[in-house]
């Protein structure tokens, strides 16, 4: 028998692992189209009327704005000082930037553009971005649930995986919650696994993790209008599922959308793109017995109205930032 060893491994497999991994869900979706017929998708997609996707699109307002109410509240309670409008352009700049990297890491370019408007420390708005983002993600997980369960009889595995999922993030919160257990992980991750020519750098950002860290209970409210917009971007779906003619009750897409929306996150994609489709497809099709190609364009059509447009003008403002300071932006741990 043939042994291999760990020491076998090409040092570079796992960067190139890294690098293609990716690659994996634009695989999935030209299979996809392949699969499905490029003509049937089409003719779908040239069934959607004009007007549904214009009021889909108009939607992105009220959702936006109480998304930014939402991360305000958050601001507040860490004694972030910036204005509507300011931390409105960087929801925005973040989505865009989110809208294009695996498991939408990119909204963590919200910091650097925070820093400008706030100058408050790096380590501090990292910290404010990751709990909003954490806030948010657990309003769509508390959907998921109920989802999972509506699904358990046909696909248990997904109640599993969900529970696991939530358990084990609920325990990084709680571990991470006390100062004295999160410092003290974050610095033995700095000593043997940072250079030794920037840990001071990460030292100074860490010092900052914790300063005016948010009151739990003062989370509950974010965590609450957090459904409030999920439903609303799953209605901007739902809107472009009823323009195709598909008879779905409200609160079952409502429920079990999510699934496939977080099936998105992994990383293995870009924006959620191909594993996405696949999902809702495997589930509209199981339990509702939709035509699959339709299943396709109205996931596709909500990510372009939901992810690329609200992006889109993200970009815009980002242009606008760039072009107001006249240079790059900067991005240092000081």
């Amino acid at each position: 028998m043939h042994v291999i060893y760990l020491n076998q491994v090409p040092k570079n497999l796992f960067k190139h692992a890294k690098r293609f991994l990716p690659l994996i869900g634009i695989a999935i979706f030209v299979y996809l189209i392949y699969r499905l017929g490029f003509q049937d998708i089409l003719d779908a997609l040239f069934s959607i009327s004009p007007i549904y996707i214009i009021i889909s699109s108009l939607l992105i307002i009220p959702q936006a704005l109480i998304r930014n109410y939402e991360w305000r509240l958050i601001q507040k309670e860490q004694k972030i000082k910036i204005g509507f409008w300011q931390s409105f352009k960087v929801l925005f700049i973040g989505n865009f930037y989110g809208s294009f990297t695996p498991s939408y890491l990119g909204i963590l370019m919200r910091v650097p553009y925070m820093k400008e408007k706030t100058r408050e420390p790096y380590g501090k708005l990292f910290i404010n971005t990751v709990i909003d983002g954490v806030i948010h993600t657990l309003s769509l997980y508390g959907m998921l649930f109920i989802g999972a369960l509506i699904v358990v009889g046909k696909v248990p595995i997904i109640l599993y995986i969900t529970s696991v999922w939530i358990i084990s993030l609920a325990i990084f919160i709680i571990y991470f919650i006390k100062k004295e257990r999160g410092e003290k992980l974050l610095r033995f991750l700095i000593k043997y696994f940072i250079p030794r020519t920037v840990k001071h750098y990460f030292h100074n950002f860490v010092d900052t993790f914790y300063a005016d860290f948010p009151r739990i209970r003062k989370l509950i409210l974010p965590f609450i209008i957090g459904i409030l917009t999920w439903v609303i971007v799953f209605s901007q779906e739902y809107i472009i599922v009823l323009s195709l003619g598909i008879t779905i009750p409200y609160i079952y897409f409502l429920l079990i959308f999510p699934i496939a929306n977080v099936a998105g996150f992994l990383p293995v994609t870009f924006a959620g793109l191909g594993v996405r489709e696949l999902t809702s497809i495997f589930l509209f099709s199981t339990f509702f017995g939709l035509a699959e190609e339709k299943v396709f364009v109205f996931t596709l059509v909500g990510f372009v109205i939901t992810d690329v447009l609200v992006g889109f003008i993200g970009f815009l403002f980002s242009l606008a930032e760039t072009r107001k300071r006249g240079k790059p932006l900067e991005f240092a741990f000081n």
